[in-house]
């Protein structure tokens, strides 16, 4: 069977028991970067093999697993952090499992958004979870379409983007609306920094040496 195995994300204690027996027990672990994921392994002392599955081999790869599913290996499906699937490679996999009638398992686990939205104190009884907006093409237009929404919503940046994702939320979602930038989480220098977008702009644009490491993004409601 297909096991999907959440790992931490940020702090590597937090992995949990049923994750390290799965990782120890399969025949391979499929990791979007096999370089992240041996630190981990290395850290438990698990000696499993790895096998590369990311974007840019998913499509290609996804027949092969399925035939070694098929011919009786159990496989875990691991990225660099948190749950497979979440802004991460594992939805294609997933889809051809069941359409093959191949078992899943998904072990619960870290995933950042649930720590960032519960952490920000904003509502979090209805939220839409964006993740990361395209780069170019069509930018735009999901920013029109996130600016509908009345319910919190939540973003992932990169560190790179994070100031022109602040100057859109400023212009498209507007200057007024509560948010919270959440860097490092579960990591030593965990931190939230609350503001409006112009504040949070002030703010980073003096403190470059904070933009680090992917962001999430909460906006509160309206």
């Amino acid at each position: 069977m297909l096991y999907i195995v959440p790992t931490p994300i940020g702090n590597l204690g937090d992995i949990t028991h049923r994750a390290l027996e799965v990782l120890s027990e399969v025949d391979v672990i499929l990791a979007e970067d096999t370089r992240v994921t041996k630190r981990l392994l290395t850290r438990y002392e698990i000696k499993t093999s790895l096998k590369a599955y990311h974007a840019h081999n998913e499509h290609q790869a996804t027949e092969d697993i399925i035939q070694r599913l098929q011919s009786g290996e159990n496989i875990a499906l691991v990225s660099d952090a948190g749950m497979p699937g979440i802004s991460d490679p594992g939805f294609l996999l997933v889809r051809a499992c069941r359409e093959a009638d191949q078992e899943v398992v998904v072990l619960p686990g870290p995933t950042a958004f649930v720590n960032a939205i519960v952490g920000s104190g904003f509502p979090c009884d209805r939220f839409f979870f964006e993740g990361f907006l395209p780069h170019k093409k069509g930018r735009q237009t999901r920013w029109k379409f996130l600016a509908t929404f009345p319910h919190t919503l939540i973003l992932y940046e990169s560190p790179y983007r994070l100031l022109k994702c602040l100057d859109e939320i400023n212009t498209f979602i507007g200057s007024e609306r509560k948010m919270c930038v959440v860097r490092e989480l579960t990591k030593i220098h965990e931190q939230y920094h609350f503001g409006t977008a112009p504040e949070l702009l002030e703010w980073f644009g003096k403190h470059p040496e904070k933009v680090k490491g992917e962001m999430v993004i909460v906006i509160s409601g309206e």
